[in-house]
């Protein structure tokens, strides 16, 4: 073998090296791309009721969960469009007839299926009140839908509105009244048996 024919040889057995280098780092390559695109630095990250800031409110502030506008009871007071939940989904009956209220627009909208409200409120005592009504006719009896909630650190456990309320298509209000430290008051709604549903929230200050 002469001497051109050696470095010919020695120059295809380099390129061979080479390119089996080159197919070895490709594969690494690709083995550390991560298979969960939530991992992935493109991949939207979800919003989540701890990331979302809380709406900032004076009180008194009346919310009518569910609604998009917003209306004015028979006492005068001003109820503001649904604002401050976590998640959830809006529902309207409209043609329901509630007792035991003289305002039972309010309680024909409410947001069911949620997680949690977050208001931003001035330190303070605060008298909170949480509006329920059973107007969805999937509902049919006691039991059908329960669920607890908790104002500021108070448990309202294995809650039932047909319970509560004395059947369905009746208002029934709970009150509390809590302490707020951070300028955060939260309030939170964990199912048990079908969705939590709320129809209105007032937050009075205590005087």
């Amino acid at each position: 073998m002469n001497i051109k024919q050696l470095i010919q040889k020695s120059a295809g057995s380099l390129a061979i090296v080479s390119a089996i280098v080159l197919m070895t780092g490709c594969q690494a390559t690709i083995e550390k791309v991560p298979t969960d695109s939530s991992t992935s630095p493109l991949a939207p990250h979800p919003i989540t009721a701890e990331s979302m800031p809380p709406i900032e409110v004076t009180p008194p502030i009346f919310i009518h969960c569910g609604a998009a506008d917003k209306m004015t009871d028979s006492e005068g007071n001003v109820w503001v469009a649904d604002e401050g939940f976590a998640d959830g989904e809006a529902y309207q009956a409209d043609d329901a007839q509630v007792a035991n209220t003289k305002d039972p627009e309010l309680y024909r909208s409410e947001r069911y299926g949620l997680s949690a409200y977050d208001f931003g409120v001035p330190n303070g005592t605060y008298t909170v009140k949480l509006l329920f009504a059973e107007v969805y006719s999937g509902i049919t009896g006691p039991g059908d839908r329960v669920f607890s909630f908790n104002v500021q650190g108070h448990e309202f456990k294995d809650f039932d509105i047909w319970v509560k309320a004395g059947g369905p298509n009746k208002a029934d209000i709970e009150s509390v009244d809590v302490e707020v430290t951070n300028n955060i008051l939260n309030i939170t709604f964990t199912p048990n048996v079908e969705n939590p549903k709320v129809d209105g929230i007032e937050i009075l200050p205590k005087s």
